[in-house]
Order: structure tokens, then sequence, then C-alpha cells
């Protein structure tokens, strides 16, 4: 397992709260626009905003070895696909079931590391430290998340949620896998090729974009400069430098925040079980890392 340094602990904590207010702003930039556009202009603009930094650093990407296919199925797993699907999925599943399968993240990330990512062999305090985060999550989102939403697609809409957090997970193991890269070239590049995907298909199934109003806008810009460009380049960082299941940790932060921001901002209610969600949550961290952060207060102290 890699040595996880303080740096990187911090960057899983601003993930977890940029990620977790990421669904209140965009549930007030749906009010003045539609879903695959919405997407496509945070992906777009984060696109052109990392590609122009990049530029101005010469667009240096791999170092030695080249491993353009798989760079190219990380850009379509990490963004345009799993956008995609979540946007038709939470038409027929509820919206806590969509909580859910993100959760599920850091439970497919587990195996998959075990048998392609040197170092990150799966053990049973890992498992079942997830496995207590992952119930922590369930209780936050309540019984709710798994009750039937009654749509007549609901199956399908279940499925394409889950196959999204899969992408992510993929996602991840390929992105540590590359060969030596750049991760401000890395991030630019997994965005063009999603905005290069997402596009045409925002436009085939919504029709051409509609300028929305001035707010609309400044939120989009929002979204697109710091949940989608900073975000996807501290992802980059993360999992490159301290492996993908280490990076899964976010997962169980974002519905926390999800539910403690919309409270503040959105008068929403807080959930009775919170505390207890809380405990389970920190509990399946502290148990799945704890080699982890022995060394991390070990290293505090000296």
């Amino acid at each position: 397992m890699p040595n996880i340094a303080p740096r990187y602990w911090l960057m899983i904590a601003i993930l977890g709260f940029v990620w977790g207010g990421t669904f209140l702003l965009i549930k007030l930039a749906l009010e003045g626009t539609t879903p695959f556009w919405l997407a496509a202009s945070r992906i777009g603009f984060a696109a052109l905003l990392l590609s122009a930094i990049w530029g101005a650093r010469g667009f240096k990407l791999f170092k030695d070895q080249t491993n353009w296919p798989s760079l190219t199925l990380i850009g379509i797993l990490s963004t345009a696909l799993p956008f995609m699907l979540i946007s038709w999925g939470q038409q027929h599943v509820s919206s806590g079931f969509t909580g859910v399968s993100m959760a599920a993240i850091p439970l497919m990330v587990l195996p998959l590391a075990h048998v392609f990512i040197p170092g990150e062999q799966m053990s049973l305090r890992r498992v079942i430290g997830f496995a207590i985060g992952f119930g922590g999550v369930a209780v936050l989102l309540g019984s709710k998340a798994f009750e039937s939403s009654g749509a007549a697609l609901e199956g399908y809409g279940r499925t394409a949620c889950l196959a999204a957090a899969a992408c992510y997970s993929v996602s991840s193991i390929l992105t540590r896998r590359l060969p030596p890269v750049d991760p401000l070239g890395l991030a630019a590049i997994l965005l063009l090729i999603g905005s290069a995907l997402i596009i045409p298909v925002a436009w085939l199934a919504e029709g051409p974009p509609v300028i929305p109003d001035t707010r609309t806008l400044c939120i989009a810009a929002v979204l697109g400069l710091i949940p989608t460009a900073a975000a996807n380049l501290l992802r980059v960082i993360v999992v490159r430098e301290a492996g993908p299941t280490f990076m899964t940790l976010t997962n169980y932060q974002v519905p926390v925040w999800a539910v403690v921001l919309g409270a503040f901002f959105l008068d929403e209610e807080l959930p009775p079980a919170m505390l207890m969600a809380l405990l389970l949550i920190l509990s399946g961290l502290c148990i799945s890392q704890f080699g982890a952060l022995t060394r991390l207060f070990g290293r505090t102290k000296k």
C-alpha cells in the first residue's frame, strides 16, 4: 500500500466537500437549463480551462511510453458515460438509490485493485471497513433509498446507476495503471474526450443549446471551474500517487456533505439517523485505513 502523506488526506477532504456541494449547485442550475446541456457545459468549460493552462506549459503528456487506447477509454468512463447513465437513470429511480450506487464504488474498486494494482491487496480489515462505511451511507439516506420508485423502467434505471459506479471504478484502476504522465495534461485530455462525446449527445437528446439566464450561467461556470476542472485534477493526482482504493474514501463523504449543505442552504430536513450514519462512516474509514492513519499520526508526533 502506498505511503499516504498528509497532503493526500487534505485532498480527499477537499474533494468530499466540493463534490458534496455539487448536488446543491446542480439543483439550482437545473432551474434554468436541461440536465445534458448542464453536464456538457461544465465538462466543456473545464476542458477548455485546463487545456489553456496545459498549453501554456507546452502540452506535455506522456514522459516515455504512451498508452492512448487506455487514455481514450478512461476519458469515456470517467466523465461522459457515467454522466449520461446517471442523468438517464435518475429519471426512473429514487435520488437515494443514486447515492447508494455511488457509495458502492469503494466496494467495486477493492477487488479490482487487488487484482490489477500492485500493493493494493484486499484484506479482511479493508473489506469490513468499507462495508461499515457503505452501511453508514445507507443509514444516512434511509430506507427510502431502497424502496421502489414505481417507474416502469426502474430496473433499467438502477442498472444504469450501478453501471455509472462501475465506470468510475474501472476508470480509477486504468488511471493508476497508466505509464508516467503529467497530471495536468491527463486531467485536460480526459475532460476533452468527455466533452467531445457528451456535447453531441446533449444536442441529440435535448436539441440545440439555449442561452440560460445570468444566474444559471454563473452557477454552470462555478460547476465547471471547481467540482469539474479543479476537482478532476486533484482526483488524478490522488489516484496516481495515493492509489484508487484511497481515492474511494470520498464516496462516503459526499452524501454527508450533500445532506448537511442541503439542510443549511435549502432548509432541507436533516435525517434523524445523521449521527449514527456519521459514526458508521468514520468507523469504517478508520478500520479500512488503520495502517495509513497510524503512520500519519506517528509522523505528526515527530
